[in-house]
């Protein structure tokens, strides 16, 4: 599971930092999740094919959270994209990006797919055979989505020195992977865990911004491999926080604590901060596995 930071920072885009956008690579799959003013250049910057997008997850429509969306579209179509996209964001974005390609004349050459989301519960936003999405409720001034990534358990590895051992058909070896005891000729029952090795645990990454500070999350997040919790301000602005409805980089660590997460990364900084370092030493005064997502910063799990 690879992460790439593309933006992290809130509200305005500068010339040395950009609104919130992160590819997430899970199982060979290529993930957009929001997609501020800016993205398409980052994503150039960091050599990601866009051709390998497919799917686009937006939490919510503040602009530096999807004012990108338009332009990425725009360019697919000049260049010359056939392959489905799918976006995946809160009801209101189709009317938005349907008008804008109205009014500019600048109809997709590919068919454009829109999952509209209104539920206040945890829902399933996307699922194949390898990665199932869900939504994580948040608390913002409008509705807002986070999103969990979950990758689905393999089948049983082969034990192919045990499997050879017991002079077993390569017949039965996708039974063996699926679990199944063998019954050999002599009339033998070998037990699966005698002939397989577990799989790799399945992997699972959170995102969560923008949200105030909100313990509700914990169960739909608990235990994940990767948190990535907004940590809009610092502890001296906390009433701040609390009335845009954000969270301080301590409210983000506290939450990766009471979910048992395994890692922790802060983002969406105001840049009224000079020193984002200052969010990692408040953080880990409270959970330890604290990283700092900066853009074009990469993260591999």
């Amino acid at each position: 599971m690879n992460l790439t930071i593309l933006g992290c920072y809130a509200a305005t885009p500068r010339t040395f930092t950009n609104p919130t956008a992160q590819i997430l690579e899970i199982k060979n799959r290529l993930f957009l999740i929001d997609c501020g003013e800016g993205t398409q250049v980052q994503l150039r910057k960091n050599k990601i094919k866009f051709s390998k997008i497919n799917h686009i997850f937006i939490s919510h429509l503040h602009g530096d959270h999807f004012f990108g969306l338009i332009g990425l579209i725009s360019t697919f179509m000049l260049l010359g994209r056939k392959t489905d996209l799918y976006i995946h964001g809160p009801k209101g974005i189709k009317e938005i990006i349907k008008l804008q390609l109205k009014l500019s004349n600048s109809w997709p050459t590919f068919n454009l797919h829109f999952n509209e989301l209104e539920a206040k519960e945890s829902v399933v936003v996307f699922e194949d055979d390898k990665v199932l999405v869900r939504t994580i409720p948040l608390k913002h001034r409008i509705y807002t989505n986070g999103y969990l990534f979950e990758e689905k358990t393999e089948t049983r590895k082969l034990n192919i020195h045990a499997v050879q051992s017991y002079e077993i058909d390569k017949c039965y070896y996708q039974n063996i992977k699926n679990g199944k005891d063998i019954t050999l000729d002599d009339g033998r029952v070998i037990d699966n865990a005698k002939l397989s090795l577990d799989p790799p645990l399945p992997m699972r990454y959170a995102f969560c911004s923008d949200t105030v500070y909100n313990e509700a999350i914990i169960p739909l997040i608990a235990n994940v491999d990767v948190l990535y919790h907004e940590s809009t301000f610092l502890e001296s602005e906390e009433k701040l926080a609390g009335k845009t409805m954000h969270s301080t980089a301590k409210e983000a660590a506290t939450i990766a604590l009471k979910a048992n997460v395994k890692q922790l990364i802060l983002g969406h900084y105001s840049t009224r901060y000079d020193n984002i370092e200052l969010f990692k030493e408040q953080a880990i005064t409270i959970f330890p596995n604290v990283l700092l997502a900066d853009d074009g910063k990469s993260f591999e799990f």
